[in-house]
């Protein structure tokens, strides 16, 4: 039977993303690696109520020349470790490299249920830009944009808008519970 998922993005989802030229920036190194408030407590619901989390991560800084692959799997390395998670999947590609794993495409979704065994249709996906949401309606599953001045929600309206991370597992919670409900009616 397949797995319940919620897919999460890293930066701005999961750890702080510094303010730099009009977007955000991911952590360098270790050193710069800082969990949001509420994350460990919001996912540790998630894990209760049984789905796998798995973080869905862009990368192009690899790809820019300005980070380096081992120090992101150093970062990657550290937030297993230090949350609930099945796995992490990033894509190293910026976006002339026209891969089929950057977001706003569905690749690394679709590798991780096709790896893992993901109950696709009824995963979500929290993130905080329009790319997120994108990917989990390619994938066919449910997006939760978390706000930041950078989501850009026009370009992709999002299922459902949260302030922050325990916001939208409030709704994923809810939501999913509902159709368990459903399913169990029927």
């Amino acid at each position: 039977m397949a797995q319940r998922v919620v897919f999460l993005d890293r930066d701005g989802v999961l750890n702080k993303a510094s303010p730099a030229g009009g977007t955000t920036r991911p952590p360098m190194g270790l050193d710069e690696l800082e969990l949001l408030p509420g994350v460990e407590e919001a996912l540790a619901r998630l894990r209760s109520a049984g789905f796998v989390l798995v973080v869905v991560t862009n990368q192009p800084d690899v790809a820019r020349g300005t980070q380096t692959r081992a120090a992101v799997e150093r970062i990657n390395a550290e937030l297993y470790r230090a949350l609930p998670l099945l796995d992490v999947f990033a894509c190293y590609h910026d976006t002339a490299d026209t891969c089929s794993c950057r977001k706003p495409k569905a690749g690394m979704l679709l590798a991780a249920t096709a790896k893992w065994d993901l109950d696709l249709p009824g995963a979500f996906l929290i993130g905080d830009r329009w790319s997120d949401i994108a990917a989990a309606r390619a994938a066919g599953c449910r997006g939760v944009l978390i706000d930041t001045p950078f989501g850009q929600a026009e370009r992709c309206p999002p299922d459902h808008r949260a302030a922050d991370i325990t916001g939208a597992v409030d709704w994923v919670l809810a939501t999913s519970a509902g159709e368990v409900a459903g399913r169990s009616a029927a």
